[in-house]
């Protein structure tokens, strides 16, 4: 017998951006909702560190002023006004995310620890008298009684609760528990990449702009290795590779991204001066490689836990918190119709999901299947770094979907290699 019973309209499993995203929203509804969380914030989450524009767009949303803090605190949140792709090959290329940048402009991205942008986040997310947070809290149990009720049982400080409601969320990251008890099944491994990030200081030659960097290292491919600038003078150092890739070739993932670091041409002599400040950690990345359910009767899955990471940048940042802004949007919806099934979530969630971001998810599966092919990867950036129409081009499809569709037609390869 739990030693307290709540209820509430909405549980939310889990603070990062999936979870603060879902409840930001509901808050602005004037929806209440509990959160639980595992860990005590701050805390830390293995990951690339960089956030784009769309991560820039949802917190706009939720509030224009937590966005200008933002961009105010440029010493705290590096603006990043771009990307450089270093083909195979060593031959780099420069895409600026903003092809008009003024002196009023901000930039589109920028690049933050994870420990000190969920923090910020979860501040927000708690100071709302809708939202009621407990962490440093276990999940014992989740479960839908008879009566369609949600029942989760949790512990925290050796006190038991049991809360009940009609609507759970799981944006508990790529080992939901949500989503193994309603979906009952992990992600197949085959949409799963595995990411290594380690933080270093004194890694020369960063871009002016802080461009985010993507080094598409032979060994790695289709995977990449990755320089992302941070505040302060560190650096966010990684690689990321598919798993099904590891597991062929039977990869030591950090040896290989160590042995880049000290053997590359191009790479070593950036890190002659560099020191590692931090352990180096891995993680999972559920791509969003492969259409799948994001819900079903009285849940809704979120970010890592509805497997909505990108399966060519590895951004999973901003689709999390654009996947949440969205849930909260069916939730009220759901409330306001008092109908929880799994018919009305797939028409009010999944299928909004996946018209907002289902080209993307394509073209960014293209993309990565692109990699395979070094020699078109080589010769595509070859020709850019030549024509200044052709970089342009490319530029923008970085905001421009329709245009970067252009990237998975053969067609457009074959311009490219024919000066067509």
């Amino acid at each position: 017998m739990a030693d307290q019973r709540l209820e509430t309209p909405v549980i939310i499993i889990g603070a990062g951006p999936a979870g603060t995203g879902t409840s930001f929203f509901l808050s602005k509804a004037g929806i209440a909702h509990i959160v639980i969380e595992k860990a005590l914030f701050p805390r830390d989450k293995v990951c690339g560190d960089a956030c784009s524009g769309k991560t820039a767009l949802v917190i706009k949303r939720a509030n224009p002023e937590w966005l200008e803090e933002i961009l105010d605190k440029d010493k705290e949140f590096l603006p990043s006004w771009g990307i450089k792709f270093v083909a195979p090959n060593g031959r780099d290329l420069d895409i600026p995310f903003t092809a008009k940048r003024t002196k009023e402009t901000k930039a589109p991205g920028f690049t933050v620890s994870r420990l000190k942008f969920d923090n910020f986040l979860f501040e927000k997310m708690r100071a709302s008298a809708y939202c009621s947070v407990y962490q440093e809290a276990e999940v014992l149990n989740i479960e839908i009684k008879e009566d369609g009720m949600v029942c989760v049982r949790m512990r925290q400080n050796q006190q038991e609760y049991e809360i009940i409601s009609r609507i759970i969320v799981g944006a508990d990251g790529d080992k939901s528990a949500v989503r193994k008890k309603f979906i009952n099944a992990d992600t197949s491994p085959k949409t799963y990449a595995v990411g290594l990030r380690a933080y270093y200081e004194g890694v020369s030659d960063m871009h002016s702009d802080n461009f985010i960097e993507l080094h598409f290292l032979p060994e790695m491919l289709p995977g990449y290795f990755w320089i992302f600038p941070l505040p302060d003078g560190k650096a966010n150092v990684g690689v990321g590779i598919l798993s099904e890739v590891i597991r062929k070739k039977k990869i030591n993932l950090r040896e290989m991204m160590l042995n880049a670091i000290k053997t590359n041409p191009a790479i070593s002599k950036r890190f002659a001066n560099a020191h590692l400040i931090d352990k180096i950690q891995g993680w999972g990345l559920p791509l969003a490689t492969e259409k799948q359910a994001l819900s079903g009767d009285h849940f809704i899955l979120t970010g890592d836990a509805a497997c909505l990471i990108d399966p060519f940048s590895g951004e999973g940042i901003g689709n999390a918190l654009y996947s949440g802004m969205l849930a909260a949007d069916a939730i009220q919806k759901s409330i306001a119709q008092k109908d929880y099934s799994k018919e009305f979530f797939k028409q009010t969630y999944d299928d909004v999901v996946y018209k907002r971001l289902g080209d993307e998810f394509r073209i960014s599966t293209a993309m990565q299947r692109l990699c395979k092919y070094p020699w078109l990867f080589n010769y595509v950036v070859n020709k850019a770094y030549k024509s200044p129409s052709l970089k342009n081009t490319i530029s923008c499809m970085f905001t421009d979907m329709d245009m970067r569709d252009q990237l998975r037609k053969p067609s457009f390869y074959f311009k490219i290699l024919f000066n067509k």
